[in-house]
Parts: C-alpha cells; structure tokens; sequence
C-alpha cells in the first residue's frame, strides 16, 4: 500500500458504486458479486457492457465502452438523487480500465477503483496502457494479485503513479484472478468505508 501523503486518501460522501466486469465476463463475475453483498447497503449498479447486451464476446470499441459507462452512471446518479460526483466507479481488468478513461475523458466522480488493472497484454511490457492515467485526480484504489501477468507489482507502483489523485495500491495473493474474493472485497471496503471488513 502506498504511503500516506496527507491528503484525503478515500472518496468522500459516496452515495453509490458502478462496477464493471473485465472483457471475457458479464455483471454477475463471482468479484462483483462479493463486492455489492460486502459494500451493503450502500447502492451498487453492476453493468455489462454492451457486446454482452449484443450477444456478442468481443469486447467493444473503448470509445463505445466509455459511452455506455457514462450513459448508465448518469442514470444511475439520477436515480438516487445525487450527481456523479458522488458515485465510485470501477470495475475488473477491462471495466477497470474503462471506468479510469471515462474519469479521465471528464466524468466527474468521488473516486475509481482497479481490479486487475490490465497495465499491459500478458508478456507485451512494451504495449503499456497508460497514456490517460496522468488526466485522474480522483482518489484511486488498485487491488491487483502478486503474480499478474497484465502487471506485475513492480510496474503497477511504477505506472499508476502517474495518477494525479490520492493513490493506494494493494497487492493480494494471486494472478489475473484471484481466487480470494474475501481480500479483494476487504481492501476495497476499508477504502471506501474506512471499516475492516
């Protein structure tokens, strides 16, 4: 986990989640699952992106992606009563990163959160995904496994550092997958709710 430097390192005032699942998996991935039951009863809005609406299991364009995340964010938003300001989003590998573009693109939004960041294709360093990470000045937590090959520790530290918000980072065992949702679920509910799960 990354050092406090004395800024606000939680989102704050978070009146609901948006999490979206990675390329080859739907709303239902056994993660985000865990993570709406573990965040109860704070809203969550699970999302499939719009091949699997189509489908279709190619993932989609990431322009197309980053729409339709902020098309159901905005509704989402709407529903409760609150703009996107206070919403965390987030999501797995894919989602993950999509929901870091849209914040990046200019939605406005308490917080971001990675799971399995896909930093680059497995065995490709060279084929970095970073180029928008500098535009995020939203707190950002990043859950990721020791043994990812889409990024290992190392180069997650090196890389999404480049953020501008508060970052804290939290490695736990596994890969791409981790087969611990309980980790991945505390990690992320100590960030955003400041409670041990």
């Amino acid at each position: 986990m990354t050092e406090d430097d004395g800024t606000q390192r939680r989102p704050v005032d978070v009146a609901g989640v948006v999490l979206m699942p990675g390329a080859g998996a739907d709303r239902d991935h056994r993660t985000l699952v865990a993570l709406e039951a573990a965040l109860a009863p704070l809203p969550v809005l699970r999302l499939n992106f719009p091949n699997r609406e189509r489908g279709s299991r190619a993932p989609d364009r990431p322009d197309a992606a980053v729409a339709h995340l902020r098309e159901h964010a905005t509704a989402f938003a709407d529903r409760l009563g609150v703009r996107t300001e206070r919403l965390v989003l987030g999501g797995r590998s894919f989602g993950g990163r999509m929901s870091s573009m849209a914040v990046a693109h200019g939605l406005p939004v308490a917080g971001l959160v990675l799971l399995s960041y896909p930093l680059h294709p497995p065995g490709r360093p060279d084929r970095l995904r970073v180029e928008h990470l500098p535009d995020i000045a939203v707190p950002v937590l990043a859950v990721s496994g020791r043994r990812d090959p889409f990024g290992s520790p190392d180069e997650l530290t090196t890389h999404l550092s480049t953020v501008r918000g508060p970052l804290t980072i939290v490695f736990v065992t596994g890969d791409h997958s981790p087969k611990d949702d309980a980790a991945v679920t505390a990690a992320v509910r100590d960030w955003l709710l400041g409670t041990a799960f």
